[in-house]
């Protein structure tokens, strides 16, 4: 099997991003979300788990860490620290706010949140492709190549339903 440490440091940091993306998009039905952000975060989460799934699964058969990530979407045992410091990952601050945001705010909120959290996924994909001889492996190559454009695909997408909603504008 061909692989880098890039593509390890790929695997898992995309592990812990992808978690975050699943903490926030399950708080859609909770939190007043119209029927088109649902729609997007039931998509979300869909994607993702089974994207970690893969994930997890080509670092066991690589012999490496696995991060484990909760039902909740949550790392286990302090596991989302490494992914703390990938782009795109919403501070602290930043989750409480969309946590407390409901209707019309956490529409808003959401799709602002989700954009900057998949440009940061974007960015780890250019980041892998960019690194010497990594990304090489079949699967490698093909799971960051899907990520990369299933993410730009749902950026667009955000980005028109952001402009179309009613209120102040783009960003809250």
């Amino acid at each position: 099997m061909i692989y880098t440490d890039a593509d390890v440091h790929f695997m898992t940091g995309m592990i812990g991003h992808h978690a975050q993306a699943l903490v926030m998009s399950r708080l859609a039905p909770t939190h007043g979300a119209n029927a088109e952000v649902q729609t997007l975060a039931a998509r979300i989460i869909n994607a993702q788990q089974d994207e970690i799934a893969t994930m997890q699964q080509w670092l066991r058969d690589r012999g490496q860490p696995v991060p484990e990530v909760e039902s909740t979407g949550m790392m286990a045992h302090g596991a989302g620290e490494h992914a703390m410091h990938m782009p795109g990952m919403l501070t602290p601050k930043q989750l409480q706010e969309l946590g407390e945001a409901r209707g019309a705010t956490f529409d808003r909120l959401f799709l602002t949140y989700m954009i900057q959290h998949h440009g940061g996924a974007v960015t780890m994909v250019d980041d892998l492709f960019s690194a010497d001889g990594a990304g090489q492996g079949v699967l490698t190559f093909k799971l960051a190549s899907d990520i990369q454009v299933d993410q730009r695909t749902e950026i667009a997408r955000m980005e028109r339903m952001l402009d179309a909603l009613p209120g102040t504008g783009r960003y809250p």
